[in-house]
């Protein structure tokens, strides 16, 4: 619809400005210093949904950081889409790698560099600008409510308890998400796979204090020598995961549906010369689509102990840290690979140190099925805006509670992210493309239009 662009068009600068004003508020779920940026977030969306015509907007308290609910509903007869999003971000660090001030947005190359840019302000500040452009023209034609939450960046710990106190609020037919990617900007897709996820902390402790390694090296177990010998067996030599236990509920994708991933378009060589690597490195007998669609992985996510300041400082550490992400496929259990992973974890380690390892969050895989109502919407949606159908792809991310959505609300979602994954999140110098971002709130409003004709 011409009337879709055009009111784009005079609100783009507009548009633009708020994301940005959105964006200097660093509202950091991980770190205490920032629990006053998180509540200053929630007032500025909680304005902005009103702004946009919401009717009611909530700022709702939880044992964690708030949650904003805000709804239209227009005729109760009408089908209801339930929008998610997150204002927190994650940390900035390390901030000496930015070329501009993670939380001072810039547009350089065409493009938003800010924390928080693409995950998920950019994403989320979409869904809020093509509801006031629904209302604005009176294109509205579903009830709508918002669900936006300050805690995905640790887990969501406090939402599905959320979800179980304000099952009848937030009673929908679709949850509508957009804090995924695309393959390309003329390859628009759709993400009907998330992975699931399990993130440990692991503590390698040895003597009683930090020791001189000149009088004790040798002679004493160092912590980190070890840590990073257990660490590099979770693996073998064919990238395969060594925890006993670690596969038995991995579902084996037929050849076919292995074929049919295949079709989607990428680029080895361009993959590794965006990453600036010679070579990729994954789970034998994989590609490297499969590998982060369909099969599970291990990774060291930060190491720590001993001395790392600047200058030479020679001891022998009484400690050693690390953080360790397992990402999951569906009908993999969170709950039981934390099980596995601490027992096999604390087997393995040698006489002379203690370990410890704790879980820190996770979450279940999710399938979406590409035969319902929101599915079809979604896709011609993208084909009206982009002028293409999307195909649809497995993601190797995780957003641990929309599993939990399924299981609390009994809502299935559907994903319509407009990132890329050259975006940076999580990244120093994340990033975003004004193309994206307008073009985002462009095909919002056809998912609306086309879903409730289909839902009929």
């Amino acid at each position: 619809m011409e009337k879709i662009k055009n009111y784009l068009e005079e609100n783009k600068d507009r548009f633009l400005e708020e994301l940005f004003d959105l964006i200097r508020i660093p509202s950091i779920s991980a770190k205490e210093e920032h629990i006053d940026d998180m509540f200053k977030a929630t007032k500025y969306i909680q304005q902005k949904l009103y702004d946009a015509g919401a009717d009611k907007v909530e700022v709702i308290p939880t044992t964690g950081h708030p949650v904003i609910y805000g709804e239209k509903i227009i005729d109760p007869a009408k089908p209801t889409v339930l929008v998610y999003g997150h204002y927190d971000v994650q940390p900035a660090e390390p901030i000496e790698l930015w070329k501009s001030p993670p939380f001072e947005p810039e547009v350089r190359d065409g493009k938003i560099f800010a924390r928080g840019a693409d995950d998920d302000k950019g994403q989320m500040f979409m869904h809020i600008k093509a509801f006031e452009l629904m209302n604005r023209l009176n294109l509205l034609t579903t009830n709508v409510k918002f669900m936006i939450e300050g805690e995905e960046e640790v887990g969501s710990p406090s939402l599905k308890q959320f979800c179980i106190d304000n099952k009848e609020k937030l009673k929908a037919d679709i949850i509508l998400i957009s804090d995924t990617t695309m393959i390309a900007n003329d390859i628009p897709s759709i993400t009907v796979g998330l992975r699931g996820l399990s993130y440990m902390e692991v503590e390698v402790t040895g003597p009683n204090r930090d020791l001189h390694s000149g009088l004790y090296g040798g002679a004493v177990a160092n912590p980190i020598n070890i840590l990073t010998k257990m660490i590099a067996s979770l693996t073998d030599e064919n990238n395969h995961i060594t925890i006993p236990g670690f596969y038995d509920d991995v579902e084996e994708v037929s050849k076919e549906e292995r074929a049919e991933m295949a079709k989607a378009p990428f680029n080895l060589k361009t993959y590794k010369n965006e990453l600036d690597i010679d070579e990729v490195v994954g789970e034998k007998g994989f590609s490297t689509i499969e590998r982060t669609g369909i099969r599970p992985s291990l990774d060291v996510n930060g190491i720590w102990g001993g001395y790392i300041e600047k200058g030479a400082k020679t001891v022998l550490p009484s400690k050693a840290y690390a953080k360790i992400s397992m990402r999951l496929v569906p009908n993999q259990n969170s709950k039981k690979i934390d099980e596995l992973f601490i027992k096999y974890f604390e087997s393995i380690a040698p006489k002379g140190v203690k370990v410890k390892a704790k879980s820190l969050h996770g979450g279940e895989g999710y399938v979406s099925p590409t035969d319902t109502p929101a599915y079809r919407a979604a896709s011609k949606a993208y084909t009206e805006t982009f002028g293409k159908k999307p195909i649809p792809t497995r993601s190797g991310g995780s957003i641990p509670i929309v599993s939990d959505f399924e299981e609390v609300l009994g809502i299935k979602s559907i994903l319509m992210g407009f990132g890329l994954d050259s975006d940076a999140i999580h990244s120093p110098n994340e990033n975003y493309p004004l193309f994206n971002f307008y073009k985002g709130i462009e095909t919002i409003p056809y998912f609306y239009k086309y879903y409730s004709e289909l839902k009929k």
